[in-house]
């Protein structure tokens, strides 16, 4: 019987190796942080030779920087989910939602979210896929801004609505709120309740 090279290109055309990477790269991220994460690593998890990942990516930082666009996106994508459901259920839903989307995503890909904002890791200036995943993410946050604020909309508004959800994520990721729960079920009262507080917050100071 014949043995396949597993990782080279074109020898199990079934097999998706560059999506196999990333998704063993992105457990290693969780895992264990950027520490974790080398090319040898990454194909000795994904069962491929030392060489396959070079066939996908230049280094370790393209690796990291693959998964910062995806992570890009995907958040762009919850946040433009949340946005649009202020077309049938008003400004203090679509806060609420938003800030659940945000914070979500940060819980459900932590190893990503923790080197988006970290250009000593990942450097935007080096990939522009990484620059414009991210500036989508940004309008939808902009946009956010706009829907709650119309006309008197204002960057700086915008920035204080990044740093709440921001924040949060990072309490409840990184900081003194990550173990606080004992259930997911707990964890997700406590950010509808934060989450619906803070929309208080901002659609009273917006009325006039």
């Amino acid at each position: 019987m014949s043995t396949k090279i597993l990782g080279r290109p074109k020898a199990d055309p079934s097999r998706d190796l560059r999506r196999e990477l990333l998704l063993t790269s992105r457990q290693l991220l969780d895992e264990g942080g950027t520490a974790a994460l080398s090319m040898r690593e990454v194909a000795r998890r994904a069962a491929c030779t030392h060489q396959a990942p070079y066939h996908y990516f230049e280094n370790r930082e393209a690796i990291l920087a693959s998964l910062v666009t995806d992570g890009y996106d995907a958040l762009t994508a919850c946040l433009k989910e949340a946005n649009d459901l202020g077309a049938t259920q008003g400004l203090r839903a679509v806060l609420v939602a938003s800030s659940a989307a945000y914070v979500n995503f940060a819980l459900d890909q932590p190893g990503v979210f923790r080197i988006m904002f970290r250009p000593e890791v990942c450097d935007p200036a080096r990939f522009p896929a990484v620059q414009a995943s991210g500036a989508r993410a940004r309008d939808e946050l902009d946009r956010l801004n706009s829907i709650v604020h119309g006309k008197k909309a204002q960057a700086t508004v915008a920035t204080i609505l990044w740093a709440h959800v921001h924040g949060l994520a990072f309490l409840l990721l990184d900081g003194p709120l990550a173990g606080q729960f004992e259930s997911d079920r707990e964890r997700a009262k406590y950010l509808q309740t934060v989450g619906e507080k803070f929309a208080d917050m901002v659609l009273n100071q917006s009325s006039p």
